[in-house]
């Protein structure tokens, strides 16, 4: 059933016929509803205002809150084009973003926008709702006058020039830049103007043929490609700065109303300051409508003067998730003949809800009709009796946040955000495959045979200069590595790079064939393939109280079918903090013990494997499970005690600290080992780990991985399941840059603590921790704090931590000791000072520690003036700001990658590699590594007799279907170079007059040179004609080089030249190289033989190459070599 169902039976009642009455009488100016509460107000308003379908409607909420939820309603009930939230126009400004200030600006103008509309009677809707709070109603907006000489209006088919347009919104104080990301920006390209208005969610493109405005189309920030057309829009400025308007030139927002309008007051008491009586006395010329005794709020005299109307509803009672008390009041209800009605935006929710009744009551789920679906989610449920009907909400049943979604709020612009990180900088340390590490000197323009190319200049020791054309872009890398300290620059020349490299890859080679052999083991280990999912098994998944997002349904599924085959898992699923991991956990373990085998909880710290001892201890208390747990809290009696149970059996599910791994500790049957947050455990537990999973399945779960980790699980080297979708109702943690500033800070804390929450302080200096206890506790009298750090004795922080978690401090000052799961559901605030000395991953684990209940969390990092941060701490902050929203751990992840760099890849041995070369050239070795091991061993598996040959070939794939990253590098696939240099003299760039910015054409060239396929081409030529027009000559012809190169690669080709109509094709230079044995090779000859006219083998200083006349183009060179690969591969 939907919302307008539900409404029509709502609306039967007499009270809400009284009401449509007096809105459409003159019958008095105030009236009063009583009796309404929760979302029962939104009902009573929506169907009175769409009754009367006529006028303005103001509704003044008591806080933004409350505004915002009651716009959410109504987007659901009404539709959101006739509702608009009426924000102030300023929030509290980052130092980075303003994001979140433009959008409470763009939803403000879209009011005013649309109530100019409705004024001048060519708004397309009859009524018009917005929905507002006290401070926004006290803020002045300009007088319809200055508006309307401030809008620029343009449609297409319009004739007007691109310099009226660029002065105007100079004039108009829009700021000029490279790409449009927030509103009061612009951007010119040839005959393409992008802005953002302040009036729109969303920016927009026009598109010029001469002065004629060809088209105008939205256009996405994070793309920056076209979504719709628009026939007209209206480019409204930044009306709320500035000196352009006096305080002569404001009005009210009652003021600026013309037409009809009624006004719906909430809680007027606290809201009653005079200066808001003064701005509410504008509106008693309208209809007032008030949702509570406004008498409380004004003075005697007057609190007669309106009409009262009953209604009868109580709020939705509170169940705590417990479900047979939900069900016994549902049947109470329909018993006394009540109508019982759940609403959710989410089907799959109600499907659950049924279930779990069924569960509960011994029925099938088929037979459960308890209730009504609205398929849609309001705000506060309720039970109205005088339609005998009740209303609840899933997120108040499962005791969730309810999560809103306000509309034409500003996107931040993620992708802006990773390009910024990975853009090349003048003086940037990068690493070219072939020279080293040299610094980044810029675009460059060169001249050769008369035409004009772009090259990247780099510089070297002695100031040696050389210059890399942008087809070659794909061989230079930024250096990374996991320290700060500057590189080494190599010297040209000198073979020192070289033998690096060599080295590096001898080493990587030896670890990764032991890692590939490992892999293989487990592959060929016997291990104990579980049975499938038990009866138990489907009753503890359906007794969980959550819905599994997809995600996490995708990840239980690929965990259970791993442990039901016959060799031994390692997966490693990611999954950002509080989206589901343990729960997997709890299933995997579970399933195991149902085999009666027993399962081994591996944590970092003593107090997670208390957490998730509580967490496994409640999700399994109805099943016979024997759980126990080992840390520094039992004493030394008691862990005896449990490692004789452990031996004899007797315990199923073991929670420890690394001290699992001792020797006194041995089980029984050990089933599945789960390891949680692996980066954090020592080389030597991981050695003693590795050991112990060859035959074990292992699971391992963590919010953001460690490049070890992640990079081995993206090469294939292990299983992978990545949990990006955010659970439903969870909110984002709303994450503000500031200053340390007293005043701020206490509010913060204050806020926090009066709202019954708890406070991180995250302080990463031992030696000054207790002086900025000190300044809190001075900031704040009355507040307990406790303080915490890595120095302390175990037991003593274990004290201060247990403590905290019981709530008996409001405020922990700590060092990052809180990022190691410490779970504490109260504490929704964290302030980290000195955030720029922390690491992106460091940050998102930290901000992590909040926001696990169902209530709004605040994550501040305190950072000093912004000109004494580093480009890279910078680049941080406006990371870990872009992505606030969940589900960003993996985005973190493989940023923390590129901007702290590897540590610890492949092992200990291996970081003075990566220091030396940085992270994605020691990336390339390993890859090459690989590729070169499978050929040898391929060539070993060729060498051998029949039938270890066929034996060999087998064990070598059985290690091939992991995923598809391992069987790319594995499969049997005849490849003999990984990559071919292009050089040539004809004239392949971006025009300056095409692209004027360099760091956009750096990237392009580098997205450009790293496409693998025909389809990412074509959406990369596509993207660039909706965002910059028609490719020039010079551009078109540059994107044959990377079809050039792909053909030439499978060809065997590792250079081609092209200059003065000549193309030369070298062959692999490695002459003893098996290429020259194969059937391509004699094909490719054989194609040279029957074309001699135009094609010639020829060989040169040791050199076999291929020399073709009559090359004017790159898309001739390529027309040639595809010919030539066509011809070849159909031999």
């Amino acid at each position: 059933m939907d919302g307008f169902e539900f409404q029509k039976i709502f609306s039967s009642q007499k009270p809400q016929k009284e009401l449509v009455d007096f809105l459409k009488t003159d019958n008095g100016k105030k009236i009063l509803l009583n009796g309404l509460y929760a979302s029962s107000k939104v009902y009573a308003f929506a169907d009175a205002v769409a009754s009367l379908n006529k006028g303005i409607h103001i509704v003044v909420m008591n806080n933004k809150d409350e505004a915002q939820f009651f716009s959410n309603d109504l987007y659901n009930i009404l539709g959101e084009e006739y509702t608009y939230y009426f924000p102030t126009s300023s929030h509290y400004v980052s130092k980075i973003s303003t994001s979140k200030d433009s959008s409470q600006k763009v939803q403000r103008s879209a009011a005013i926008n649309a109530l100019e509309s409705f004024n001048k009677g060519i708004f397309d809707k009859k009524f018009i709702v917005l929905v507002t709070y006290p401070g926004a109603v006290h803020e002045k907006i300009i007088n319809k006058k200055k508006l309307s000489d401030s809008i620029l209006g343009i449609s297409v088919n319009d004739t007007l020039s691109h310099d009226f347009i660029k002065e105007t919104l100079l004039a108009c104080n829009f700021e000029k830049v490279d790409f449009v990301s927030e509103p009061g920006q612009f951007a010119l390209r040839g005959g393409i103007i992008d802005v953002f208005s302040f009036s729109d969610d969303k920016p927009y493109r026009i598109d010029f043929f001469g002065n004629n405005i060809e088209s105008i189309k939205h256009f996405d920030i994070n793309t920056q490609r076209s979504i719709d057309n628009i026939d007209h829009i209206d480019i409204f400025p930044n009306i709320y700065e500035g000196d352009e308007f006096e305080e002569q030139d404001k009005v009210s927002v009652f003021e600026f109303v013309e037409k009809e309008c009624f006004v719906w007051i909430d809680k007027y008491i606290n809201v009653s300051t005079d200066e808001f009586k003064e701005r509410m006395a504008e509106a008693e010329r309208f209809k007032n409508i008030y949702f509570e005794d406004p008498a409380k709020g004004i003075t005697e005299g007057r609190s007669n003067n309106y009409r009262e109307i009953k209604y009868n509803t109580s709020l939705q009672p509170s169940f705590n998730k417990n479900f047979d008390l939900l069900l016994n009041d549902i049947k109470d209800k329909i018993y006394i003949g009540y109508k019982v009605f759940i609403s959710s935006d989410n089907p799959k929710q109600l499907e659950r809800l049924r279930n779990i009744f069924a569960h509960n009551s011994g029925e099938s789920s088929g037979r459960i009709n308890l209730f009504e679906d609205i398929k849609h989610s309001v705000h506060g449920g309720f039970i109205d009796n005088n339609t005998k009907i009740c209303l609840y909400t899933d997120h108040q049943i499962f005791d969730r946040y309810h999560r809103v979604k306000i509309k034409r709020e500003v996107p931040v612009s993620e992708r802006l955000t990773i390009n910024e990180l990975n853009s090349f900088q003048i003086g940037d340390y990068v690493v070219h495959i072939d020279h080293g590490v040299g610094v980044f000197g810029g675009l460059v323009k060169t001249n050769i045979n008369g035409k004009v190319q772009e090259a990247i200049k780099l510089i070297y020791k002695d100031n040696d200069v050389i210059f890399v054309s942008i087809h070659g872009i794909h061989r230079i890398s930024r250096y990374k590595s996991k320290d700060g300290t500057p590189p080494k620059i190599y010297k040209l020349g000198t073979g020192a790079w070289e033998k690096l490299k060599n080295t590096t890859k001898t080493k990587v080679k030896d670890i990764a064939k032991d890692l590939i052999k490992l892999y293989a083991e487990r592959r060929q280990a016997k291990g104990f393939a579980f049975s499938h999912d038990s009866y138990l098994q489907h009753e503890l998944e359906a007794s969980f109280i959550y819905e599994d997002t997809p995600d996490q349904l995708k990840a239980t599924k690929a965990v259970k079918e791993d442990m039901e085959k016959e060799y031994p898992m390692d997966r490693l699923i990611c999954g950002d903090v509080g989206f589901g991991k343990t729960e997997i956990a709890v299933r995997a373990a579970f399933k195991a013990v149902a085999d009666s085998k027993q399962v081994a909880l591996l944590v970092p710290t003593t107090i997670l494997a208390l957490q998730h001892y509580k967490t496994f201890k409640g999700r399994l208390r109805d099943f016979p499970c024997n759980i126990e747990y080992i840390s520094r809290l039992k004493t030394a009696k008691e862990i005896k005690s449990i490692a004789e149970r452990l031996k004899e059996g007797k315990i199923d599910i073991i929670i420890g600290t690394h001290r699992l791994l001792n020797k006194e500790i041995s089980f029984k049957d050990l089933g599945l080992l789960i390891i949680d947050e692996e980066q954090k455990f020592g080389v030597a537990a991981k050695e003693k780990l590795r050991q112990l999973k060859l035959s074990v399945d292992t699971l391992t779960l963590t919010a953001t991985p460690i490049p070890r980790t992640l990079q081995f699980s993206l090469l294939g080297a292990r299983d992978l399941s990545i949990i990006n979708t955010p659970p439903p109702n969870r909110l984002p943690v709303q994450t503000e840059i500031i200053d340390f500033n007293e005043e701020f800070i206490r509010d913060i804390i204050n806020f926090e603590v009066e709202r019954g929450g708890q406070v991180y302080f995250v302080h990463n200096k031992v030696e000054d921790i207790l002086a900025v206890e000190d300044i809190i506790k001075r900031m704040c009298p009355g507040i307990k704090t406790c303080v915490g750090h890595g120095q302390m004795e175990p037991k003593e922080l274990e004290g201060i931590i247990l403590d905290f978690m019981a709530g008996d401090y409001d405020v922990l000052v700590a060092t990052t000791i809180v990022e190691n799961g410490i779970d504490v559901p109260n504490a929704n605030t964290i302030i980290i000072n000195q955030a720029q000395n922390f690491g992106l991953s460091d940050l998102h684990q930290l901000r992590g520690r909040v926001g696990r209940s169902n209530i709004k969390a605040f994550c501040y990092l305190i950072v000093p003036p912004m000109v004494s941060i580093s480009d890279d701490a910078r680049r941080r902050l406006r990371a870990i700001e872009a992505f606030s929203d969940l589900g960003s751990g993996f985005n973190i992840a493989m940023q923390d990658l590129d901007i702290r760099g590897a540590g610890n890849l492949l092992g200990g041995e291996q970081s003075g590699f990566i220091a030396d070369m940085g992270f994605e050239t020691y990336q390339r070795i390993l890859s090459e590594a690989f590729m070169e091991i499978k050929q040898e061993e391929y060539a070993k598996a060729e060498n051998s007799d029949k039938p270890e040959k066929d034996l060999r070939i087998k064990e070598i794939r059985k290690g091939q279907t992991n995923s598809s990253a391992y069987m790319d590098t594995m499969k049997r696939e005849e490849v003999f170079i990984t990559d071919c240099s292009i050089d040539t003299d004809l004239e392949l760039l971006i025009p300056d007059t095409y692209i004027p910015q360099i760091s956009e054409k750096i990237r392009l060239y580098k997205e450009l040179d790293a496409m693998t396929n025909e389809d990412q081409l074509n959406r990369f030529i596509e993207g660039l004609r909706d965002r910059f027009g028609e490719l020039p000559a010079q551009l078109e012809q540059l994107t044959y080089v990377v079809r050039l190169r792909w053909t030439a690669i499978k060809l065997g080709f590792e250079r081609i030249v092209i200059k003065n109509g000549i193309m030369l094709a070298y062959f692999v230079n490695n002459q003893n190289s098996p290429y020259y044995k194969t059937e391509l090779f004699s094909n490719i000859l054989g194609y040279i033989n029957h074309n001699p006219q135009r094609t010639r083998i020829k060989e040169q200083n040791n050199k076999l190459l291929l020399r073709v006349m009559g090359v004017e183009s790159m898309e001739m060179a390529y027309n040639i070599v595809s010919q030539m690969k066509k011809a070849v591969f159909n031999c």
